[in-house]
This record gives structure tokens, sequence and C-alpha cells, in this order.
């Protein structure tokens, strides 16, 4: 449990990673509190793909267990850790809170730089961001193909002033290269937000609000590219059932042991 002004957070064990049961509301007050401090803030999202993903790939779990807050994106795993007894308040969607920390930054005057998406894709992102919130400062931003150069970019995003990064790169790249270079890229908040460049510049469309409550953008997201998707989907989804089950009896087995 850590606190902040405005409250506490608890965190809650689930399926080997400390993910924190917190609202999108208090998410943002606490990196903004941290950004005032000028103290590092390393972020990321979870969702079931990522989840069962880390069951096999140390790496990615090292570095997703290294954040300072991991937060559930995804109704699958909100609704997996409830059903395993744990107490979770909501869902806080990635692109949801990249939006919300960019309206946050705006008003205190935070700099921001995107990274990551084709060189197309993140000039759009940089349009689209800076006509929804006026004012907002885009100290820099970079495409996501730069594996040759990794140090210049990070050198280049030190030099930039940003206090917040943003890192559009698929899983486990962006997690590890946050979690390898986090010393020396020179802000105070850093978060991997995957496809959302897509979204934003509306390359990808999101699917609509009663999907996402109702837990199905994964489906939504089948219906259009089934080709590419389903397989994915269901050998994903089945595997986290599996560990749900697991994870269930594991629970109860504890408890029966402790009367």
């Amino acid at each position: 449990m850590f606190k902040f002004q405005g409250g506490e957070v608890s965190k809650v064990f689930f399926l080997g990673t400390n993910l924190d049961s917190i609202s999108m509301d208090d998410t943002v007050t606490y990196i903004q509190n941290c950004l005032t401090e000028r103290k590092f803030t390393q972020h990321v999202v979870v969702n079931v793909a990522k989840l069962v993903h880390m069951q096999q790939d140390k790496i990615l779990a090292d570095s997703v267990n290294a954040c300072d807050i991991i937060n559930i994106d995804g109704m699958g795993v909100v609704w997996g850790a409830r059903f395993c007894g744990h107490t979770v308040p909501e869902r806080v969607a990635g692109v949801d809170l990249f939006h919300n920390l960019l309206a946050m930054s705006t008003i205190n005057h935070f700099p921001v730089f995107l990274l990551g998406a084709t060189s197309e894709v993140v000039e759009a992102t940089v349009s689209k961001v800076e006509a929804l919130y006026p004012g907002l400062k885009v100290a820099g931003y970079h495409h996501g193909y730069f594996w040759d150069n990794e140090q210049d970019v990070v050198e280049k995003i030190a030099a930039s002033g940003a206090r917040l990064l943003f890192v559009a790169i698929t899983s486990p790249k962006k997690e590890n290269f946050i979690n390898k270079w986090k010393d020396r890229l020179g802000v105070d908040f850093v978060m991997g937000v995957g496809g959302t460049f897509d979204v934003v510049a509306g390359k990808v469309k999101r699917a609509p609000k009663w999907m996402q409550n109702a837990g199905l953008e994964w489906l939504y997201r089948v219906i259009q590219e089934p080709g590419r998707m389903w397989k994915r989907y269901l050998v994903t989804n089945s595997k986290f059932a599996l560990l749900l089950l697991k994870e269930k009896f594991k629970a109860k087995k504890n408890i029966q042991g402790t009367l």
C-alpha cells in the first residue's frame, strides 16, 4: 500500500504480480504528485495477454514488476481478480489514462515526449494532441523503429526537457526498453502506451463504449482483423482461464489451511 495526497492505494497480488487497486482519478492524482515532487515514476498497464506472457517471459515479468504503478487495463483482468477474491474499483485503460495525463500536463505546464509507432503515425498523433490540448508542450517525438541507435534516441529524449515520456511500442519491447534505460531518460514519468498512437491518429478504430465496458474489445479486434487475431485471442484467453482456475483453487486451499 502506498499513500499520496488525497488517499492511499492498496495492492493486490494476482498471478505473480502486485497490481494497484486504484481508480483512474487517483492514478492521475498520484502521478501529478510525483511529478511535482520530481519523484521518478515508472508506469505500466497490464491486460490478459501481458499477464499470460509474463508467466513464461521472465524478462518481461521483471520489467513489469519493477514499475512503481501497475494499473489494470482490461476488464478480463478486473473480473479475474474479483473472481479470485480481490477488490478492484475499476479498469484504468491505457489510452484513457494517456489523455487524462495530457490534460493534466497542459494545466501544469509539464512538457511531454512521444516515442513510438511509424513516423507518419507519431507525427499525426502530435498534431492531434496539440489540437485537443491547446497549450500542451510537446518537447519532442520519434518513431518506434530505432533499435540500431537506441542510445541516440535516449539522448534525444534526455536533452528535450520532457517531464513525461509515452512509449507506443509493442510488448515486450516497450517494457524492456523502459526498464533498461530508465536511469538515463531524464524524465520524471515514463509510461508504455502500446497501440495508443494508432488510435489517437485515427489509424485504428477503438471499440464502442458498450463493448469496452463489457470486456469485449478483444472481440472487436478479432472482427476487424479475423485472420490475424482469432488464434491469438483463442490461445491467450484459454490460457488465462486456466490460470484463473488454478489461482482460485490455490486461494481456496490457503483459506482452508488456515481454518
